[in-house]
C-alpha cells in the first residue's frame, strides 16, 4: 500500500550514507593509507570491513572523531601495519569534504516546502555543522550522537526528536540509507520508514534485513512521491 505522506508532519533523516556521500568519503580516506602500506583490497572489502568496526568501537560511546581514529587503528591491526596518529587522525578531518548526493540538495529543498526536516545523526556537533554547510538546507531540528551520548541503531536519537519536536511517530516519515542503524530501530519504535537504497548490498553498514515502509533509489525519487 503507498504511503499516505499527508499524514507526516516531520520526514527526519539520517546524515551520512543518506544525504552525504559517506561511503566515497570513507573511501578517499582509507584507500590511500592502506595503499600506502602496500594492502590491497577492493572498495567492497574496505567497507564490510568498516562495517564490521565501527560499531564495536561505538561502545561505550565515545565521540565519533575518535571512533574514526580507531577505525584506521583496527584498519591497520586487521591488515597488519601500525597507523600513525597522522593517518588515524586523516579520516575524522576528511570528514568536513564529503560531498551530498547530487540530488540531496534539491530535494531537500522540496520536502521542506511540504514538511519539517531533521536531522538524526551518529556524529559529532562540529563534524555536521562543516557537513550543514554544504547541505544548504535549514534543518528544524539537528540530533547527534554527541547530544544524546549513544549511537543508531539505539534508539535515543528517535527518543530526543520526540521530545524535542512534541509529536509522535504516527506524525514521522524515518529517512535513511542503513536497515541496520535505521530502518530496523524506527520500525520497532512505531515510526514508518524509507530505505533509500542507492547501490547493491549494504555499503559500509552491516548487513541486516528488515522490510522497510518504502524503498527509494534516491532522495528525488522521494521527493517526487512526497510532494505530488
Amino acid at each position: 500500500m503507498p504511503l499516505d505522506f499527508s499524514r507526516f508532519d516531520y520526514f527526519t533523516f539520517d546524515c551520512y550514507g543518506t544525504l552525504i556521500n559517506w561511503e566515497q568519503g570513507l573511501l578517499g580516506a582509507l584507500q590511500p593509507i592502506l595503499q600506502s602500506h602496500a594492502v590491497v583490497l577492493s572498495d567492497d572489502a574496505v567497507l564490510a570491513i568498516y562495517g564490521e568496526i565501527e560499531p564495536k568501537l561505538q561502545h561505550p560511546y565515545q565521540r565519533y572523531r575518535d571512533v574514526l581514529e580507531q577505525v584506521v587503528h583496527e584498519f591497520g591491526r586487521k591488515t597488519g601495519f601500525e597507523a600513525t596518529r597522522a593517518e588515524m587522525k586523516s579520516l575524522p578531518e576528511s570528514l568536513g569534504n564529503w560531498q551530498p548526493y547530487r540530488d540531496t540538495i534539491e530535494a531537500l529543498t522540496r520536502l521542506k516546502t511540504s514538511y519539517k526536516l531533521v536531522i538524526l545523526s551518529n556524529i559529532d556537533d562540529d563534524l555536521f555543522a562543516v557537513s550543514a554547510k554544504l547541505l544548504q538546507v535549514k534543518f528544524d531540528a539537528v540530533i547527534t550522537a554527541e547530544q544524546v551520548k549513544s549511537y543508531k541503531p539505539d534508539p535515543a536519537h528517535w527518543v530526543e526528536m520526540l521530545h524535542r519536536c512534541t509529536t509522535t511517530p504516527d506524525r514521522v516519515l524515518h529517512v535513511g540509507q542503513s536497515i541496520y542503524h535505521d530502518v530496523i530501530p524506527a520500525k520497532a519504535m512505531g515510526f514508518q520508514t524509507v530505505w533509500v537504497h542507492r547501490a547493491p548490498g549494504f555499503g559500509a553498514t552491516r548487513a541486516a534485513q528488515e522490510q522497510p515502509d518504502l524503498e527509494v533509489r534516491s532522495l528525488a525519487e522521494l521527493a517526487d512521491a512526497a510532494t505530488a
